[in-house]
This record gives C-alpha cells, structure tokens and sequence, in this order.
C-alpha cells in the first residue's frame, strides 16, 4: 500500500533487523484500523503528540518493543510489546481500559526477507497473508469487525409475508402440498321411526297372492283377488312329521322300553 511504502521509506535508514520490518507492519496496520502512535515506553509523556510515523527510538532496543497507540476519537488506548524470541516474533496488544489482550506469533522467515531490509518492494513476503493474520489475531477482536467502504450496510433479502387467505402459488414452491377441502356429509335423511313400514322401506315385496290358493290350506279362488288377507297360520307348504332339529325324546333308542 501507498501508506506503508511511504511510512517505510521514512525509516528505511534505521531498519537493521528482520523485527524491526515487521514491527513497522503492525505499526501501519494499527495506523489503518484508526490508531495512531503517541510514542514508546509504558508510561505517557507529557505533551503526546499522535502521529501516523513512527516515534523517534521505537527500535532502540530490539528484542522487546514497546508503544503505546490512541484511537482517533481518545476512546481507547493500546499498549503493543513485542518480543523476539529465536527467529520468531511475539506480539502483544493489551487495551489500556478494559485490559483485553490479544497476541499474534510470527516467523519472522516465512514474512520478510532478511538479504532486503532496506528495499520496501523486496522486503515483504505474502503481504496480504501476514496482513490477514494481524488482522484476524489483533485488529478485529480489539477494534471491532470494521465497516464496508462508503459505510453502507448490506442489504438483506425481501421477505414476503401472506396475508390470512393467501397461499403460496403452487408452481413457486416444489414441495407445496395444498391442503384438502372437508368433506362435506349430505343431510340426513328420515325415512319414519324405529319401526320399518314394509311397504315403503324400498324393499322389495313378497310376491305371494292369497287370490291363488295356499296349496294344503284353502283352495284357489277362496280369496277375491284385491281382498285383504289375514293368514291364520304360516304360509307355505304344510310339515306333518316331527322337525328333524328337535331333540329326540329320552330313552329313543332303547330297544327294551
């Protein structure tokens, strides 16, 4: 970036070490997020000035760096210590009010080259890499997921809501099962009481004509056609033995009685 290239130009002369590039990295990413530099040491000095460039001695000592950030708006104040440990540096960024702490681990190898110190076009590796770590590791858990550019929100979707008679067109959604109608009974009907009128109940009547004769009982013609009939006994032809299901009497079958 235009910011960083500048920034590092402006300490090119003092960069000796392989620390002091990637400290002048996080120093311009905190610059990004909203921060700006008041100066080293743990302790404020009288009459802080907050600058984007870094402050004069901020690599004296180089196996343990200490500044101290405000944000634009003096709402919060960071301490950054960084330690060089082997070939790795370790970074810590405590926020002064809520005493938050954050820390990020770097292979110095893996991000900057060392045969390069003073050259900003040759002196990072994997820029947007190392980028994204400081980012994910110190940025984003004390500053806060940053806004779009333009401050514009994103837009969600619409969200369609039916009213209390409406359902969903069948076509739109694959799975839309419309719901079944009631079925609806037919009234009833009352065809009389409890007890069953043979000649209007729908069945079907006998076809016997007292006019013919009852064959062993009376003798055709006894009956005028047209005439009501009372039979005095069953109709049908006449059973003169015993029935064959009734029980037989005691003893039947004793051939001494």
């Amino acid at each position: 970036m235009a910011g960083l290239e500048l920034l590092y130009h402006s300490v090119a002369q003092d960069v000796s070490s392989p620390q002091d590039a990637l400290v002048c990295f996080v120093h311009w990413e905190l610059v990004r997020a909203g921060f700006k530099c008041l100066g080293t040491g743990d302790q404020a000095l009288m009459e802080e000035r907050k600058k984007e460039l870094l402050p004069t001695g901020w690599n004296v000592n180089r196996e343990l760096y200490t500044l101290r950030y405000s944000s634009d708006n003096d709402q919060k104040i960071l301490l950054l210590k960084a330690i060089t440990v082997d070939s790795s540096l370790i970074i810590n960024v405590m926020n002064c009010q809520s005493e938050q702490v954050v820390d990020l681990t770097v292979n110095l190898n893996d991000y900057i080259n060392s045969d390069h110190l003073r050259d900003y076009d040759r002196v990072f590796k994997k820029e947007e890499e190392l980028r994204h770590h400081i980012e994910s590791a110190i940025v984003s858990p004390l500053v806060g997921t940053k806004q779009r550019a333009g401050g514009g929100h994103q837009k969600g979707k619409k969200s369609v809501r039916s009213g209390p008679g409406a359902q969903p067109h069948a076509g739109t959604n694959p799975l839309f099962i419309p719901p079944s109608a009631p079925q609806r009974q037919p009234p009833c009907e009352r065809r009389g009481g409890m007890i069953v009128d043979p000649l209007r109940s729908g069945l079907p009547r006998s076809g016997f004509d007292p006019s013919s004769g009852i064959p062993g009982q009376l003798p055709p013609g006894s009956v005028p056609p047209g005439a009501r009939f009372d039979p005095f006994g069953p109709v049908g032809p006449s059973r003169s033995g015993p029935d064959p299901d009734h029980l037989p009497p005691p003893g039947y079958d004793d051939l001494f009685m």
